[in-house]
């Protein structure tokens, strides 16, 4: 491996948008959980519940298909938030077999609290730039996220915590 000299300088690292995103990244996750933690919920299952108040009443099998999870992860993670009062089963209307899920009105109350937590945090890191640089921001980080193949408003760790 050649050292470092004049002709093969080391890298800026804060030049590269990658450590950038990961600095950005990591911050913004850090905080997000530290916000949410008085409200008793971690931001995956904070996103599950996202997802379910855009579109109430799916089966687990059909939220675990949106969500990119396995079924029996599903199953998990609706079993935790129906023991903590969040989410309930009603059989489904159009299958006996199956059950839809459903928001409490104690998971409509954490999805607001959360909402406004989450507008704090996006104000607080996006604050140094204009309403213009922040829509094209928005903008290019969904192209990269579209282009990385992830699905839109799920994050890639939602499976990774039970």
């Amino acid at each position: 491996m050649p050292v470092p000299d004049e002709q093969h300088p080391v890298p800026a690292l804060e030049t590269r948008a990658s450590f950038l995103l990961s600095q950005l990244g990591l911050q913004s996750a850090q905080r997000f959980t530290a916000a949410l933690a008085p409200l008793g919920i971690t931001p995956n299952r904070f996103g599950v519940l996202a997802h379910l108040a855009r579109q109430e009443g799916r089966t687990q099998q059909e939220l675990a298909t949106a969500l990119g999870l396995h079924r029996n992860s599903m199953v998990g993670l609706i079993d935790d938030l129906e023991a903590r009062g969040l989410v309930e089963r009603r059989r489904h209307p159009d299958d006996r077999r199956a059950y839809a899920i459903h928001l409490t009105p104690s998971a409509w109350e954490m999805l607001a609290a959360g909402d406004r937590l989450a507008d704090e945090q996006e104000e607080a890191m996006l604050g140094p730039l204009s309403a213009q640089e922040r829509t094209a921001l928005i903008g290019t980080l969904s192209r990269l996220v579209a282009a990385a193949g992830y699905r839109a408003g799920v994050h890639p760790g939602l499976g990774s915590e039970h």
